[in-house]
């Protein structure tokens, strides 16, 4: 099986104040430690939704401002144009993915994501179509919504990777050491 890694980045990271995929964290942009954390997980990583120089880049589709539904589209699209079986979505500020991720979500079937955290997940490229029709409706627009529409599966991950969201949930993270 082929999987696709996708790294959701079109957020406006808001509650970061800065661009949250550029933070350093020991000398390196936040997006690059999402990217080697997932690279050998997966036959080929694509960023969604933002420009990144030396990677191969999507637009989130339909349009951007779709919230991470609209990167995953986007990488599903990508899967499924280009013979991926299914993609592996993460977000851009996740950086401690765990090593065997891949491997905990197990099974493809109808896709499995993150409990805590449904971002992460493994998701069938057959279902850009369905997605393309849940994102020109008015129904929810959450990953939490979308993964129990097609029926994922909650998958309990040991280690549940630290969401990144704040300045304080990085100096979480980094214990103060960021930069």
């Amino acid at each position: 099986m082929r999987i696709l890694g996708a790294v959701l980045a079109g957020g406006r990271s808001s509650r970061f104040g800065s661009d949250k995929a550029a933070a350093l964290i020991d000398g390196r942009p936040m997006l690059d430690w999402v990217i080697d954390a997932l690279a050998p997980q997966v036959d080929e990583v694509i960023i969604c939704g933002r420009e990144a120089p030396g990677r191969i880049c999507v637009a989130d589709r339909p349009r951007p401002d779709l919230g991470p539904l609209g990167g995953l589209n986007a990488a599903l699209h990508y899967a499924a144009a280009n013979g991926f079986d299914a993609a592996l979505s993460v977000p851009c500020d996740t950086p401690r993915l765990p090593a065997d991720l891949r491997a905990q979500l197990g099974e493809l079937g109808d896709g499995a994501v993150a409990d805590g955290l449904p971002v992460v997940g493994l998701w069938p490229a057959r279902l850009h179509s369905r997605l393309d029709n849940v994102l020109a409706s008015d129904e929810s627009r959450s990953m939490g919504a979308w993964a129990a529409q097609v029926g994922a599966r909650r998958v309990v991950l040991r280690d549940l990777p630290a969401n990144v969201n704040t300045r304080a949930d990085l100096d979480r993270l980094t214990g103060g050491k960021a930069g």
